[in-house]
Order: structure tokens, then sequence, then C-alpha cells
């Protein structure tokens, strides 16, 4: 521990992230980020999900990160059905003992018929461990309303995560063809643009789930951050990272519990031992930016007619146009996700 730390830092963050921090036994790259007089840095978000194992680990991560607040979760049908993940947001929220408002959004896709993940994550989402129910209740209003009303209310202030297919947020879209300029930065997780697919041969889960809405908010929105499923190949951690390293904390017990279920497919499916975190990739590049040491930027254009390429993620290198920029994610800080994972359980 290299930080040096004075009383108005103290003061400033609060004592007990300071004691987390300095008797904490991983490396840090960086103290928490510092209030300054005046200023406030916190980053506030609207996470958009379909929980599912990850998204519950990267829900985890943004209500742990010490300069982060979650205004609000917007839910979608995905990995599961609408009122599994909505019920597993609200266990998350159980577990890490949060008061965030949920809003329930699209039960399905913009176009055809639903498709789930539900081989990796369980038909409840959660590994069928037991832990999915809750007293919590979603609000009345559609998530694809919530985005827009909070980010009228909060113009230029909120970041949205989008952790699942992107229904919710394309709904938003065309609701208000404005929002994409209130945002202060979106990043999604979704897409192989090297054809490495996890859902089809060629497409990854999130995009081929609704393809449509894909191509609603790649076309719309001027600058987005993706992290795809081929960045989270490239960037395993060790299978035994959740059991070795992490805490007996409710947290920590919590994501072993759910994970077992996927793991054992990770080992059948992929024939590999590690342990791949798509989701928290994309919170961990959404909660601290400068963790990525190499992008590209490109155009995403998704395919939506082919018979067996429908949902594919084509990146076209030429940005020239002035068409709408996605930044492509491929190279991040291992071992600061790691410490972010593990300092999601603690």
């Amino acid at each position: 521990m290299c930080s040096t730390w004075n009383v108005e830092m103290v003061r400033s963050i609060g004592a007990d992230h300071v004691i987390d921090y300095i008797t904490d036994d991983l490396t840090r790259t960086q103290p928490p980020a510092v209030r300054l007089a005046g200023m406030d840095t916190r980053l506030r978000l609207i996470i958009d999900t379909d929980p599912g194992v990850d998204d519950a680990q990267a829900i985890l991560m943004a209500l742990a990160h010490p300069s982060t607040t979650v205004e609000a979760i917007t839910t979608v049908a995905g990995n599961v059905g609408i009122e599994h993940t909505t019920r597993n947001a609200c266990a998350v929220l159980d577990v890490a003992g949060a008061d965030v408002p949920i809003f329930a959004g699209a039960d399905g896709p913009l176009v055809g018929r639903r498709i789930e993940a539900a081989e990796v994550h369980g038909s409840d989402g959660l590994g069928d461990c037991g832990r999915s129910g809750s007293d919590r209740q979603a609000r009345d209003e559609h998530g694809a309303n919530a985005i827009v009303e909070l980010t009228r209310a909060h113009p230029g202030e909120l970041t949205l995560v989008c952790l699942g297919p992107l229904t919710n947020v394309a709904l938003a879209t065309r609701l208000d063809p404005k929002l994409p300029k209130r945002v202060r930065r979106i990043v999604v997780m979704g897409g192989a643009v090297r054809a490495t697919g996890n859902s089809s041969a060629v497409a990854e889960f999130n995009v081929h789930a609704d393809p449509e809405a894909a191509s609603v908010v790649f076309d719309a929105w001027s600058e987005v951050t993706l992290v795809t499923w081929e960045a989270t190949l490239a960037h395993p951690l060790p299978s035994d990272l959740l059991s070795v390293r992490a805490a007996n904390t409710p947290a920590a017990t919590f994501v072993r519990e759910i994970s077992a279920h996927a793991s054992r497919y990770v080992r059948d499916f992929l024939g590999v031992d590690d342990l791949f975190v798509p989701d928290p990739l994309a919170m961990a590049v959404t909660l601290e930016p400068d963790i990525v040491l190499e992008e590209r930027t490109c155009q995403i254009r998704v395919e939506l007619a082919g018979a067996h390429t429908r949902g594919q993620t084509v990146a076209l290198r030429d940005t020239s146009s002035g068409e709408a920029i996605v930044r492509l994610i491929e190279r991040v800080d291992g071992d600061r996700l790691r410490d972010l994972v593990l300092l999601a359980l603690r």
C-alpha cells in the first residue's frame, strides 16, 4: 500500500472506506475517487440488465464501488424471462442491503420470439440455487419510460450501463430521440466482432436476443463503448478466485452459490476451467475507464436478415463519415479487473 492519506481525504471519503483499502490484502493501483470541496465526482448509474449470474456480480460491483451511486436498475427479458430477471435484481439488492428503485421493462424482443440462456444461468437465472426470492417490488413505471424520465430529470449526469439485450434502451430511444444527448456515457456488453459467437456460430447472446434493438442503439447513439464477448474471452479470471480469494461475506457466499451452475457449463461448453465475467468486465470499464489499455474505434452494423448470421455484429473500420462511433474495448488491466470483482464481494 503506497497511497498517502491525509485528514481531509479521510473526511471526504469516509473512514470506513479508508480502513477497507488500507487493510485490504489486494494490490491496489489507485485509491478510491475523492470528492473535492464543492465538486461531486461520484459516478451515477442506470443499470439496464437481465440478471443472470454475471449480471448479479456486476450489480454488486457497482454497489460496492466507493465513488459510484446506482440511481436505478431497469430489467429486461434476456437470460431468463422478465419476472425472473426482475425478481433476481431484487434478490441482489437484498444481499447488498441497498435501496435502489427497480423498474421492470420489456418482456421480449422488438421482433420475433424470445430466446433465453437458462442452460447457462439456470431456469431461475441464478443457478437454480434457491436464492432468487425477495419481498421487494419493482416500481409501476416501465423500464424504458424510467430511462427517459430519469435522464430528463438529470441531463448530462447519468451513465447508462447495459448488461442485457438492448430492448429497453431501443424503446427509450424511439420514445425520446433526444435521449442519447442527455446521457453522459453509454457502455454496452454485447457483440462479437470477430464472429466468435456464444449464442450462434457468429452472434453474441445479448445482440442475438434482440438484433433490431441493438441496431437501433448502434445507429442512434453517437458514441457507444462496447465490451464484446471476445474481450471477455481475452480476460479470463482464475477459476478458484471466488472460493480462494473472496471473503466469507453474504455477497461472496451468494456469488459462489449462484456461479456453480454456470461454471459447470463453461467447463462443458468451452472445455476450460476459467472464470469468464462479461458483465463485470463491462462494469469495470464503466466504473474505472482508465482500466482500458487498448481500444479502437469503428462503426457497428447488426445483421438482421441472414439465415445463419442474424445478430452478428460487423465492425466497419471507416469512421470518417461522421456516423455513430463505437469505442471497441480490446484490452484492460487484468489485475485491476480481478480486484474490482473481489471488492464487490467484501
